[in-house]
């Protein structure tokens, strides 16, 4: 009896098992939930070339001015941001030395002109004696050579007293155009040294706006480009202007390039020397207008570059290869493959494959509403 209960039990388990089987063979396996992906759009748009680079007013001409000799600053006429006319007295030095050494050339001329008539005398007398064959020809030939000889230290004498008289000149510095100064670097009481900058004076003329461009936009940027300019008293004022300069040499400190912008003639009347400013400046047409950050980029399926991109149908993954231009700091120009309303993932890339479905968030982590997700039923 008890074999008979152990094979009616064993019979029993057998058809549960069955029933177990069969109900777990007709179910479906659960599907895989979408997986959050950080997303965004590129940037482009009619601004995504224009870069904006801070700049401060300066005038075109800029100069140092320096005496062109040394000695004590005595008198200072003017000082910084002072309007000054071309010829204008704008310091003096102690003119003491420079008078001592014209009195002193004037000695010397007076000097050399006396033994140049003695000379003259001499060489008319034995010129008259020669006539009468009273001296001989080499008295006269030395009489000759004395006058020669007097005349060219004369000529000497003079040149020196037109250099102390230069010298002398040279103890009042003139600006040499109209203009304003920009600096004030030495104070009365200084003795200054020849060449020593005593003011920086910023000529009338025009204004321009130094910037500096990075080494990654030196390629796309070109003289004689247009370019607007926005003061920072001004906001929202854009004046035109073009690009005049491009430094030849990076600066090897700060690896920029210093660069002078030109204001039109017209909007120079309202800009002041030292205001900031901002420059924009666009793209020669080289780079696309759209952009997506360095961390959406993934290896292409045959080389090259691609992003994960949802596709707004059903919302999956799909790899597009793109054609990209030169790299920035933290984005990079997309010169084909992508439209501007494409919602590419930025980050996480290396963890998705085709075709996995993606539940699309923004950087404050909301959801993105793209075409799929605004069809798709509420659950």
């Amino acid at each position: 009896m008890k074999a008979t209960d152990r094979s009616f039990r064993g019979w029993w388990c057998a058809i549960a098992l069955a029933a177990l089987l069969a109900a777990c063979a007709g179910e479906q396996a659960p599907a895989e939930a979408p997986r959050p992906v950080l997303v965004e759009q590129p940037a482009g748009g009619a601004d995504a070339a224009v870069t904006a680079y801070a700049g401060e007013v300066r005038a075109r001409e800029e100069s140092p001015l320096a005496f062109r000799i040394g000695g004590n600053l005595v008198r200072r006429h003017v000082d910084a941001g002072d309007s000054v006319r071309k010829g204008q007295v704008l310091a003096e030095l102690d003119p003491g030395d420079q008078r001592l050494q014209v009195q002193a050339a004037q000695a010397q001329l007076a000097a050399a002109e006396a033994e140049l008539a003695r000379a003259r005398a001499d060489r008319a007398r034995y010129a008259a004696l020669a006539g009468e064959q009273l001296v001989s020809a080499s008295a006269m030939d030395a009489q000759e050579t004395a006058w020669k000889a007097a005349d060219e230290r004369a000529r000497a004498a003079r040149a020196e007293l037109e250099v102390a008289r230069n010298q002398a000149a040279y103890a009042q510095l003139q600006a040499p155009r109209d203009g304003v100064i920009a600096n004030r670097l030495v104070e009365a009481g200084e003795v200054v040294a020849a060449g020593q900058a005593v003011f920086s004076l910023a000529g009338d003329g025009g204004r321009e706006v130094a910037i500096a461009l990075p080494e990654s936009r030196i390629r796309e940027l070109a003289i004689g480009q247009p370019v607007e300019i926005e003061l920072w008293n001004a906001p929202g004022e854009r004046l035109s202007g073009t690009l005049r300069e491009i430094a030849a040499a990076a600066d090897p400190q700060a690896r920029t390039y210093a660069a002078r912008v030109a204001l039109d003639p017209a909007a120079q009347p309202s800009v002041e020397l030292g205001q900031s400013a901002r420059v924009y400046v666009a793209g020669n047409g080289t780079r696309a207008a759209l952009s997506v950050p360095l961390s959406a980029l993934q290896s292409g399926p045959g080389g090259g570059h691609a992003v994960w991109v949802v596709e707004p149908d059903d919302g999956t993954l799909a790899l597009v290869p793109v054609e990209l231009g030169d790299f920035g700091e933290t984005r990079v120009p997309v010169l084909s493959g992508l439209a501007a309303d494409d919602w590419v993932v930025s980050a996480g890339g290396h963890l998705l494959r085709e075709g996995q479905r993606v539940a699309p968030v923004d950087r404050d982590n909301r959801p993105v509403a793209t075409p799929q997700a605004a069809t798709e039923p509420a659950p």
